[in-house]
């Protein structure tokens, strides 16, 4: 997951979305008889917000480190690759057989079919469920030197499912009676952690063991800067040598050869509680998304360094422009006549507070009454899944669950979905998702997806406000970070100074 591999693509069985992306490359084969190279030293923009659970939000976090992985992994075109497996085959329409390499995990011990199995079972009972496996029932037994997954309904996209990040494999001293999972020294990734001091920083070193060769920086002491001026300062001065998303205000103050900006399939939306509170009136909800200009967001806010909304799904994806559709079943808006509401978003993200702060102004003009709470992302994601507030901006990687472009759909707003802030309950959505689930060739699961798309949208539960481009400030004497559209990556066996 954590570096570029020379693999052979299983292409007839798998999803693969074309992207308009560029990729860094991983700096090259991992020396695995090099000399121990520097430290590195690396500022992120989230601090952990279920202490380091491998199955929330926090699971990127420890991917994109470099620490866990998956049985599969997502290539540059967003197919699956092998990870700890290293090939795999469909046995029926439920049933896929995953055969394991030789790998170890970190605290020693052998990574095995039983030891894998056991891991993700975890995940399955795992509350709430990983957003990977949102509407999915799985068991997993170990099968000789393989895994053997069965799905409760036909999977047809199970090897890009099992790359997402939640779905990490662990060793079975990660495990405890409660169901917690503590990643610290169980993982398999090219670095070990070995020390979490709270929401503030952690230290990692390389695990030679790796099956794929020794990663060439000997460790990464990570600090958790939630402000974005502080982060791109701290790259400045040389405090550190790389810094994930530097705010698009602060990219004119780093010099251009540590700038590095790419498109993503991250879409910054705004998402209205459709279960409770003024929202809960369809008519109210439409009235907020007429309010909304998405052009001033992109042109003003993010300075051009974004596209003005035009679906769940962004330019990033190349073929989903062309199979839009027009939303379905809006309803007439209504006038809102004073109506109340709180709308809150996070400031680990910068320009999200000003996009907010522009929504504000908007709806406001529109006759809506708004009070703003901003906060800490780790301070305010149980509230928003509780659905504590009515409004709420939110910068989504489509694809960073399972690089299934149905998989955030069912995730974020079906009924039962794991991440559904809006709080979406419609049978017609259930529907169009469901139906696009169970859909094996590529082009049809994508129209698919893109009629299920049209009905998220003809309920406004969902603007779309901008699909954005990330910056990432790399030291000049940094090789090898690893960027890409799905925001998984960052640092392999091959990122050094």
């Amino acid at each position: 997951m954590t570096t570029v591999r020379r693999r052979h693509l299983l292409g007839s069985l798998l999803l693969a979305p074309l992207l308009t992306a560029c990729f860094a490359s991983g700096g090259g084969d991992s020396a695995g008889d090099a000399k121990d190279g520097a430290r590195l030293r690396v500022a992120l923009a989230f601090p952990p917000a279920e202490n380091l659970s491998p199955y929330g939000a926090d699971a990127t976090i420890l991917s994109r480190l470099g620490v866990t992985e998956g049985l599969t992994a997502l290539d540059a075109n967003g197919a699956a690759a092998p990870a700890l497996a290293a090939s795999w085959r469909r046995e029926n329409d439920r049933t896929w057989l995953f055969t394991l390499r030789e790998a170890t995990f970190q605290d020693g011990s052998e990574v095995t079919p039983k030891a894998v199995a056991a891991a993700l079972t975890h995940a399955t009972e795992a509350k709430p469920a990983p957003a990977a496996l949102a509407g999915v029932t799985l068991t997993a037994r170990a099968a000789g030197t393989a895994v053997r997954i069965t799905t409760g309904a036909p999977d047809p996209v199970l090897p890009l499912r099992l790359s997402s990040p939640s779905l990490g494999v662990l060793s079975p001293k990660a495990y405890d009676a409660k169901g917690a999972a503590d990643p610290v020294g169980t993982a398999t990734g090219p670095f070990e952690l070995t020390k979490v001091n709270g929401s503030t920083s952690a230290t990692l070193t390389r695990f030679d063991d790796y099956w794929d060769g020794r990663a060439q920086a000997s460790g990464v002491d990570v600090r958790f800067i939630a402000d974005g001026t502080a982060r791109a300062s701290a790259l400045r001065t040389g405090e550190v040598d790389v810094a994930e998303a530097v705010p698009v205000a602060q990219a004119a103050t780093l010099d251009k050869n540590t700038r590095k900006e790419t498109a993503t399939t991250r879409t910054t939306s705004l998402l209205l509680n459709a279960k409770s509170g003024p929202f809960k009136d369809p008519g109210l909800r439409a009235a907020a998304r007429a309010a909304v200009d998405t052009s001033a967001l992109a042109k003003g806010v993010y300075e051009g360094h974004a596209d003005p909304g035009a679906g769940i799904y962004g330019p990033a994806l190349t073929w989903a422009e062309g199979k839009r559709q027009q939303p379905v079943g809006r309803a007439k808006a209504g006038a809102p006549n004073g109506a109340r509401i709180t709308l809150a978003t996070y400031d680990n993200r910068p320009e999200l507070p000003e996009v907010a702060q522009v929504l504000k102004q908007q709806l406001e003009k529109a006759g809506f009454k708004v009070a703003l709470e901003v906060r800490e992302y780790s301070r305010l994601e149980s509230d928003a899944l509780e659905g504590k507030f009515d409004a709420f901006v939110l910068a989504r990687n489509t694809l960073v669950d399972t690089g299934d472009p149905v998989a955030v759909l069912a995730g974020d707003y079906t009924c039962d979905g794991g991440f559904n802030i809006a709080q979406l309950c419609d049978k017609d959505v259930d529907r169009a998702v469901a139906k696009a689930e169970g859909i094996a060739d590529t082009a049809e699961r994508q129209d698919a997806a893109m009629t299920a798309e049209a009905a998220i949208l003809g309920t406004d539960a969902v603007v779309p406000l901008v699909h954005q481009r990330i910056i990432t400030g790399v030291g000049t004497s940094v090789s090898g970070v690893l960027l890409a559209p799905y925001e998984r990556t960052l640092l392999g066996t091959g990122t050094r100074r």
